[in-house]
């Protein structure tokens, strides 16, 4: 009979320890000293008044000490995860928005010490698309469809209003070629990734050195860097392309390898201006053209 009082004993003071309140704690002790006193045997009468009577002390330290631990991690826990999660949006720096001045397109570029999964075929076709067909997408066409027309690049063309029209969407139809052929048809047989990573950090001799160097080193889709197959041969397939619909007297090698140094050169400034916009933003606009987290 006295082991089995105390092995209820033990029993209960366990059970107070995990979540009872303190006076939950003295009124079971309180109870289990009344059934105590009602035990007919007088010889067990000594063992079992002496058993209750240092009980509830040990108890009570015993149920107070494994609070102390098991409540600090649980507290302190999300104070550094709290922290860098307000830390996080007030460091601008390098990160990118979809648009350059709200306006031009930056689909594809990814802000600095930012890892992301490789593009599926399908990602890499509508961020081919996304750059062809949106609304911005008329300017860098328009632009070097006057500065052709100036030089009379293609006499066959004429001047005026349709022959700038000639111009331009000759121009137009030469963007779209070569953003298929850059972001989607080649990345997806190179295995290469055509989204610029943007470097974020150094002087501005090592970060222009990056954004140029771009047009002939990527990523593949495991990561590391190699030669950029898709910028290089995919605006000369584009080039070759172009021979296609433009006048026999411009199907020369000499206007498709300049063709084909344009769009490279275009490509390599683009990679030039995406690398310093977040610092453009930052610090000319006070990140007037940033996004709310959620988009980045």
């Amino acid at each position: 009979m006295p082991l089995i009082f105390r092995f209820r004993n033990f029993l209960l003071r366990r059970f107070f320890s995990f979540g009872l309140s303190a006076v939950a704690l003295f009124a079971g002790f309180s109870h289990s000293a009344s059934l105590a006193a009602q035990q007919p045997q007088g010889d067990n009468s000594p063992i079992v008044l002496a058993a209750p009577e240092p009980a509830p002390p040990v108890s009570d330290s015993a149920s107070q000490a494994p609070a102390t631990p098991a409540q600090t991690p649980a507290t302190a826990a999300p104070t550094p995860q709290n922290q860098s999660a307000q830390s996080a949006p007030q460091d601008s720096s390098g990160q990118q928005t979809k648009r350059i001045l709200g306006i031009i397109p930056n689909f594809r570029a990814v802000s600095a010490d930012t890892e992301l999964p490789p593009e599926t075929i399908k990602d890499e076709f509508v961020s081919a698309t996304e750059d062809s067909f949106d609304y911005s997408a008329i300017f860098i066409p328009a632009a070097i469809a006057g500065y052709d027309m100036a030089r009379r690049d293609t006499p066959e063309f004429h001047q005026g209003a349709a022959g700038y029209a000639r111009y331009f969407w000759h121009s137009a139809i030469d963007q779209t070629s070569e953003n298929y052929m850059v972001e989607f048809v080649f990345p997806s047989l190179t295995h290469e990734d055509a989204r610029y990573y943007t470097l974020g950090h150094g002087g501005f001799i090592k970060r222009t050195g990056y954004a140029l160097s771009r047009a002939v080193i990527t990523r593949s889709d495991s990561g590391t860097e190699v030669f950029n197959i898709s910028e290089v041969f995919g605006a000369g397939a584009a080039s070759g392309i172009s021979n296609l619909y433009y006048p026999s007297a411009s199907r020369s090698l000499g206007n498709t390898g300049s063709q084909w140094g344009l769009d490279v050169a275009i490509d390599a400034a683009a990679f030039f201006a995406k690398e310093f916009w977040p610092d453009v933003n930052r610090r000319l606009f006070h990140n007037k053209y940033a996004e709310p987290p959620a988009q980045q």
